[in-house]
C-alpha cells in the first residue's frame, strides 16, 4: 500500500490547506476547486487531507456505508436496524476524466428489472465516496452531464438512478474537490458557483521556499515510511484539531450582525443568486470553529469571503477569478462605520484561544519544517493562512488597454501598416505593436455539415448519449439508455415458444435495444487569422480581433476545442495549439503584432498539417477551419514557381479534398474590392461571410451549415 504524503509537510499554499481544512471541519461548505498551473501539489494535498479525517462508523456489509446511529431509509442494501457497526477510515475515491456516466452513478440490471421485477443495482463511485472525498482531477476536462450528477449529488446529499420507470436512490454525502488547469479550458460559470470554494495556487517563487519543498519531496521518495514516521505527531495533532472543530461547529453562533456584513459583502460585488451568501456564512462558522470559538468575527468574514467569492463575482468573458481585497476591506469599513461593534464581553477564553492552546484561525496545521543541515527538525511558529488571490486588474485593466488602442486608433486615422502602404512588401521592419479588441458580439452559429460522433458540445449535429431519441439499435457494450418500446416489440413474438404462462413478459438480453439518441457535438475550431500589413490598419484590426473574440466567445459557450494560426511577414505560426482553454486563445489574440507580407498559402498548409495531427489525436472530434483574411497573398515568390495567389489557390484545393468544413470570414474594405476572399471561399468549398454578416443580429441572411465537399454547387 502505497504512503501518502503528510498534509503537515506541505510546503507554502496557505490558502489551499485552509480550504481543505474547513470543508474537513465542516463538509456543508461545499467542497473546493483548486485552480493552478500543473506541477503545484495539488493532487497531493487533497490525498494526503483524506487521510486526516475522523474514522466513521459503517453498518457491517452495507455497500453504501450506512451510518449504524441514523441509517438510510431508502438505502438498496436495507432496512437495516439502528445498532453498533464497524470502524474504517474515511475513503478518498477519485474520478477519472474518462469515466462513464454508469461508473459515476451505478447501474441498473435491465434484464433482471423487466424479467423478474428485480432492482439489481451495482453501486458506482458516489455510492464509494458517500461519507468521504470524492476527488475529481482536471474536473474541467469531464463531459458537461457527468459535472451536472455529480454536482447535483453533491448538492443534494444524495444520488438518483433511474431507467425506465426504474429506480434507485441512495445517500451520497462526501468532501467535493476538484482540480484544473486553467490552461486546459474553464468550467461553465454556473458550475463554479456549485463548488463552495476556490484556491488559486502557483509555484512559489522565493527560493528558500522551492528548495524546501525539493528537500522534502526527495526525502519523501527515498523513504516513504520514514518520512511519514518523522510527521506522525503532528499529523495526529492536525487529526485531533479537526475533530475537536467539528465537535465545537454545532455551537458557534451566526449573529444578525456576521449575517449583515456577510450580506453587505455580497451585495457588494454584485453575484448572482442566494448561494454565495449561504456558502460565505457556512465558512466563517467553520474559521470560527478552527480557531476554537464559538462566535462569528469580522475576521472570519473576510477569510470567508476571500474563499467563497472569487468564482462567483460578475467577470466578462475571459476574466481569470478573483476578488479585489481593497474593495472587500472598503466594504467591510464602510460596515463598520455604519454599525459600529459593541465592546465585547471577554468570556472565559481569551480571543484566539483555541482547544487546544493554538493561537487560532492563523494555525494551519503546517506542522514544524525540516532541517536542512543535519536532517533534523526545528519548530517553527505557525504561519498565516492568507488565500492566494490573483492580480485584479482583469477586465477593467483590458478595457483600458483596448480605450488607449481605439484612442491611438483614431489619432491614426485608420492609417493602414507600413506594410500594407508600399503594397505588403514589407519585411520585419513593418511589425506593428498589437491592437486591442473591439467589444464582442453574438454571433450566429456555424455547423459542421452532416453526423458526428465526436464528444458532447452545443454545436454540430451528432449521434449522443443525450438528446432527443431517433431510433433504436442493439446495445454495443453496457446497454445504458433503453429503448422499452422497442424492446417489448423484439421480444413479444418469442413468448410462446419460451413458455410465458403468467403475466411477466419472458425478455431475454438478445431482445434488450438501446436507444438512439440525437444531440450537439464540439467540434475542432481551428482559427487561422491575417496579421500581415493588408490587415493592419488598427480600427480595421481592432474590428477583426473583436470579430475573432466573438467567435471564441462563441466556441467556450459550445464547448469546443480551439486553435489559433497567424500568419505574416514570410511564414505560419500555429500560436496556440488546439486545446480547450478558449481564454489561452483569447490572450494570444490580443497580443497579437501585425505587420509585413501575406503568406496566405503558409497559412492555409500549416492548418491542413495541425488537422492532420489533431485527426490522429482525436478523430471522433471534427474540425471547422476558420479563415479569417481578406484574400490578399503577396509573399516572396519563387524562381519559376507559382504566383502567391496560385499557391494558396492550391493549399484551399488541398483542404477541400481533405474533407474540412471551412468558413471565410473576409475583411476586405474599400470602396474597390477584389473579391479574392469569396475565391478562396470557393477553392475551400466553404462559406464565406462579411464581418456584418457574421452578427446574430445581421439582416444579412446567413447560411448556417457550411458548404463541404459533397455539396460543391453551394459554392459562395
Amino acid at each position: 500500500m502505497t504512503t501518502t504524503y503528510p498534509f503537515s509537510a506541505i510546503v507554502g499554499m496557505d490558502g489551499l490547506r485552509l480550504a481543505l481544512l474547513l470543508n474537513a471541519v465542516s463538509p456543508a461548505v461545499g467542497g473546493v476547486l483548486v485552480r493552478g498551473e500543473k506541477g503545484t501539489a495539488k493532487s497531493t494535498a487533497v490525498r494526503a487531507i483524506a487521510a486526516l479525517l475522523p474514522e466513521v462508523d459503517v453498518v457491517a456489509g452495507c455497500r453504501f456505508s450506512c451510518d449504524p446511529a441514523a441509517p438510510d431509509p431508502s438505502c438498496p442494501d436495507g432496512p437495516h436496524e439502528p445498532g453498533t457497526g464497524e470502524a474504517r477510515p474515511a475513503r478518498m475515491v477519485e474520478l477519472p476524466v474518462g469515466a462513464s456516466e454508469d461508473r459515476l452513478v451505478g447501474a441498473l440490471d435491465i434484464e433482471r428489472a423487466l424479467s423478474d421485477g428485480v432492482k439489481a443495482f451495482e453501486p458506482g463511485l458516489l455510492a464509494d465516496a458517500h461519507r468521504g472525498v470524492l476527488y475529481v482531477d482536471e474536473v474541467n476536462l469531464l463531459h458537461d452531464h457527468l459535472i451536472d450528477l455529480l454536482l447535483d449529488a453533491a448538492a443534494m446529499g444524495a444520488s438518483y438512478v433511474e431507467r425506465e420507470g426504474v429506480s434507485v436512490r441512495h445517500a451520497a454525502r462526501f468532501l467535493l474537490v476538484g482540480t484544473m488547469n486553467p490552461e486546459e479550458g474553464e468550467l461553465r460559470p454556473q458550475l463554479l458557483d456549485r463548488f463552495g470554494l476556490t484556491v488559486e495556487v502557483a509555484a512559489s517563487r522565493d527560493t528558500g521556499e522551492r528548495v524546501e519543498v525539493v528537500r522534502r519531496r526527495l526525502a519523501y521518495d527515498e523513504d516513504p515510511e520514514g518520512f511519514a514516521a518523522r510527521w506522525a505527531a503532528d499529523e495526529e495533532a492536525l487529526r485531533e484539531r479537526i475533530a475537536a472543530a467539528r465537535a465545537l461547529l454545532p455551537r458557534v453562533g451566526l449573529g444578525d450582525r456576521a449575517l449583515r456584513q456577510i450580506a453587505a459583502v455580497c451585495a457588494g460585488f454584485e453575484v448572482d443568486g442566494m448561494r454565495a451568501d449561504i456558502v460565505t456564512a457556512r465558512t466563517a462558522t467553520a474559521l470560527a470553529a478552527w480557531a476554537g470559538r464559538t462566535d462569528v468575527r469580522t475576521e472570519d468574514v473576510r477569510g470567508a469571503a476571500l474563499l467563497s467569492l472569487p468564482h462567483r463575482r460578475r467577470r466578462a468573458p475571459f476574466d481569470a477569478p478573483g476578488l479585489d481585497e481593497d474593495k472587500l476591506d472598503e466594504i467591510l469599513r464602510r460596515f463598520e462605520e455604519d454599525d459600529p461593534e459593541p465592546d465585547p464581553d471577554p468570556g472565559p477564553e481569551g480571543p484566539g484561544d483555541g482547544p487546544d492552546g493554538s493561537d487560532g484561525p492563523d494555525d494551519t496545521g503546517g506542522g514544524p519544517q525540516e532541517g536542512a543541515g543535519d536532517g533534523g527538525r526545528e519548530q517553527t511558529p505557525p504561519t498565516a493562512p492568507e488565500p492566494s488571490v490573483p492580480d485584479q486588474r482583469g477586465g477593467e485593466h483590458e478595457a483600458a488597454e483596448r480605450e488607449d488602442g481605439s484612442a491611438r486608433a483614431d489619432r491614426d486615422g485608420g492609417a493602414a501598416d507600413p506594410g500594407e502602404r508600399d503594397g505588403g512588401t514589407g519585411g520585419a521592419g513593418g511589425e506593428r505593436a498589437a491592437v486591442g479588441a473591439a467589444e464582442p458580439f453574438r454571433t450566429r452559429r456555424l455547423d459542421v455539415p452532416g453526423l458526428g460522433e465526436g464528444a458532447a458540445g452545443r454545436r454540430s449535429r451528432a449521434r449522443s448519449a443525450h438528446g432527443r431519441t431517433t431510433g433504436a439499435r442493439r446495445p454495443r457494450g453496457t446497454l445504458s439508455a433503453l429503448h422499452l418500446t422497442a424492446t417489448v416489440r423484439a421480444a413479444a413474438p418469442h413468448q410462446r415458444t419460451r413458455g410465458r404462462s403468467g403475466p411477466g413478459l419472458l425478455v431475454r438480453r438478445d431482445d434488450l435495444r438501446e436507444a438512439v439518441r440525437e444531440g450537439r457535438e464540439g467540434n475542432l475550431v481551428l482559427f487561422v487569422v491575417d496579421a500581415s500589413g493588408s490587415m493592419a490598419a488598427r480600427k480595421r484590426m481592432s474590428a477583426i480581433k473583436g470579430a475573432v473574440l466573438s467567435l471564441l466567445l462563441d466556441a467556450y459557450q459550445r464547448r469546443d476545442k480551439v486553435g489559433l494560426i497567424t500568419f505574416r511577414g514570410a511564414d505560419a505560426e500555429l500560436a496556440l495549439p488546439p486545446t480547450s482553454s478558449v481564454d489561452a486563445a483569447a490572450v494570444r489574440l490580443e497580443r497579437l503584432p501585425t505587420g509585413g507580407r501575406t503568406p496566405l498559402a503558409a497559412g492555409l498548409l500549416k492548418a491542413r498539417e495541425v488537422l492532420r495531427v489533431e485527426r490522429l489525436r482525436d478523430p471522433a472530434r471534427r474540425p471547422l477551419l476558420v479563415v479569417v483574411t481578406d484574400g490578399r497573398a503577396t509573399e516572396a515568390r519563387r524562381s519559376g514557381g507559382p504566383a502567391p495567389v496560385e499557391r494558396a489557390g492550391r493549399a484551399a484545393r488541398m483542404l477541400a479534398g481533405d474533407g474540412v468544413a471551412s468558413v471565410v470570414v473576409d475583411c476586405e474594405s474599400g470602396p474597390v474590392r477584389l473579391g479574392l476572399a469569396g475565391a478562396l471561399a470557393g477553392g475551400l468549398r466553404g462559406t464565406r461571410v462579411t464581418l456584418d454578416e457574421l452578427r446574430a443580429d445581421s439582416v444579412t441572411a446567413l447560411v448556417r451549415d457550411v458548404r463541404n465537399v459533397s455539396n460543391p454547387r453551394r459554392a459562395a
